[in-house]
């Protein structure tokens, strides 16, 4: 993608979400399932508040509490059996909408929509091919050669609450949507 803006004449990076090379430039910063990935969440919002100017929007979607719940237990039960602790290994901060608001206005934003909420989403094939792109950080934690019979035995363990009727396999996600607006100086937005 930063390729083809590039192509087109923008002006695309890839930077590091904690420490946004920008000051008071921009009157928005728009995320979409990125701060998920930054267990830092402190940092992000300081390095977007950097990047907005004094009354710009910050809108955003993230996982939240109780994001792919289902995939975080079927890997602590199925890393268990080989001793090592999942928690160790989970890639993704998913935070309730109480946390998220209170770190949004400690770091001088105005909260003007914040909405947690389940979104069930089916996938285009087996649930193998998600593990495969998104959990990597768990298949860590054990051998190369044992990593097939860990994401065999997590499939086992996510197949009666995953996967429908219909045989198609639907993920667990819960949306975390934010809009919110960096104060002024004077405290008005």
């Amino acid at each position: 993608q930063v390729r083809a803006a590039r192509a087109r004449g923008l002006d695309a990076r890839i930077v590091d979400g904690t420490a946004l090379p920008f000051n008071a430039e921009f009157d928005a910063v728009f995320s979409n399932a990125v701060l998920h990935w930054i267990k830092d969440a402190d940092a992000a919002l300081t390095s977007v508040v950097q990047a907005l100017k004094p009354g710009g929007r910050f809108v955003a979607e993230l996982g939240g509490a109780g994001c792919v719940a289902s995939i975080r237990e079927a890997f602590t039960i199925a890393l268990h059996r080989y001793g090592v602790d999942a928690t160790t290994l989970d890639p993704w901060y998913f935070p309730t909408a109480k946390e998220y608001r209170s770190r949004l206005e400690a770091h001088g934003l105005t909260v003007e929509s914040l909405n947690l909420f389940p979104r069930p989403t089916p996938l285009p094939s087996d649930v193998m091919s998600w593990l495969g792109i998104f959990a990597q950080p768990f298949f860590s934690g054990v051998a190369k050669s044992a990593r097939p019979r860990l994401a065999a035995d997590v499939r086992e363990l996510l197949k009666p609450r995953l996967l429908n009727t219909e045989g198609t396999w639907v993920v667990d996600y819960v949306r975390l949507r934010i809009a919110a607006v960096k104060r002024t100086p004077s405290g008005v937005t």
